[in-house]
């Protein structure tokens, strides 16, 4: 039989996986109830892919309920777990990667995004965060509700001013154990320490299923005396 410490190791990271999907699941459900200025930070495509990474992590640990209720001799179900995590492994590290590279620029990219965004959009985040235009009143800027005027926008500060150590903070504190942007390194990628040590603990949990199915082979033909 597999050691118990193996099993609890192995059931742990079993939880861990669980968990890991759930908080995904919540957070890009949770982040998409209207709220106009944390939703210009994290987009609907950041939010749809946690939830899709989510949802590959609970798969994972539906396959992997399934294997380790298999019979001892069976390990298609804990081989089929870690195809699962290598699968998973891919994910962390596309999503992780893309929201890295996006923390690298974060002025440029965010200035594509107020561009991009309606009109009417801009002037709720600059009601919202008492800010007029991007980076000063002239550049995308809208005037109407708190920048009543030109003169009075031209007074206030560039949205970017408070945007951007939001976004600093938001992302650091989703997407990074870092508190400084500049030495990003994305919380997702944290998700690949569960994997791999997941990974491993079932790698070794086949291992020692093989192992226990061979010698019980091994007893049969000696008449079931054992060893000694």
């Amino acid at each position: 039989m597999p050691s118990k410490s193996l099993k609890s190791v192995w059931a742990f990271l079993n939880v861990a996986l669980l968990a890991s999907g759930a908080v995904l699941i919540a957070f890009s459900v949770i982040w998409r109830t209207p709220d106009v200025v944390r939703n210009f930070l994290i987009s609907n495509l950041d939010l749809t892919a946690g939830l899709v990474l989510g949802i590959m992590f609970l798969v994972t640990w539906l396959i992997s309920i399934a294997g380790i209720l298999q019979q001892n001799h069976v390990t298609v179900g804990l081989v089929a777990t870690n195809w699962a995590l290598i699968m998973d492994a891919i994910g962390v590290m596309i999503i992780g990667t893309m929201v890295w590279v996006y923390t690298l620029q974060p002025t440029k990219n965010f200035l594509g995004e107020w561009e991009a965004t309606s009109s009417v959009t801009r002037q709720s985040i600059q009601d919202t965060l008492k800010c007029c235009g991007y980076r000063n009143s002239t550049e995308f800027g809208i005037i109407g509700g708190f920048c009543s005027d030109d003169d009075f926008a031209a007074s206030q500060v560039g949205c970017s001013t408070i945007i951007l150590p939001k976004a600093d903070y938001t992302l650091n504190n989703v997407f990074s154990y870092e508190r400084n942007c500049s030495d990003v390194t994305s919380v997702i990628y944290g998700f690949m320490a569960v994997i791999i040590c997941f990974f491993l603990a079932t790698v070794s949990l086949v291992y020692q299923r093989k192992e226990e199915e061979r010698f019980r082979k091994i007893d049969e033909k000696r008449g079931g005396r054992g060893f000694v």
